[in-house]
């Protein structure tokens, strides 16, 4: 699994198509490179649009319970409903 995180855009910038375009550029190079899902914590608001959902319903728990439905899934290709569990960051974003 792939945990995104943070995308932005400065504001300057926004509303132009540029996130669009980053989260699909992500999504396709995820999905060529055989990742599972990609995992987010962000406005569901914003990412459902890109099929995101909340990661639960894919039977995987954030590592904060109080993210809910904030912490997000993307199912790709290579998706096995077997994956399921608690994601857990690499090292290095454990130590933020």
């Amino acid at each position: 699994m792939l945990g995104l995180g943070p995308l932005s855009v400065r504001p300057d910038r926004q509303r132009s198509g540029v996130g669009s375009a980053l989260m699909h550029a992500v999504l396709g190079a995820a999905d060529a490179l055989g990742e599972p899902l990609v995992l987010l914590l962000g406005d569901p608001g914003y990412y459902t649009r890109f099929g995101f959902r909340p990661a639960q319903e894919l039977d995987v728990v954030p590592p904060v319970a109080e993210w809910g439905g904030a912490f997000q899934a993307r199912a790709l290709s290579a998706y096995d409903p077997a994956l399921t569990g608690v994601f857990s960051y690499a090292t290095p974003f454990q130590r933020l």
